[in-house]
């Protein structure tokens, strides 16, 4: 079972590229040493990630025209 749950993720994030997109960045910033806005037990990037998009904590926002 994928924890959280894929329902809840989207709810946050309007469709599923765009949470992968999210979810890669975060973790790639957390790998470098950003500190984690929840509190967890998992050493893994994108868990974490995961669980910070779930919580409500990221925000992002969609590029207006396009791929710079």
């Amino acid at each position: 079972m994928i924890k959280p749950p894929l329902e809840a993720l989207l709810e946050r994030v309007s469709n599923k590229y765009a949470l992968v997109i999210v979810a890669a960045k975060r973790a790639r910033q957390i790998k470098e040493g950003a500190l984690s806005v929840v509190d967890l037990d998992t050493r893994n990037p994108v868990t974490a990630a995961l669980e910070e998009i779930a919580a409500g904590k990221i925000r992002y926002e969609m590029p207006k025209l396009g791929v710079k």
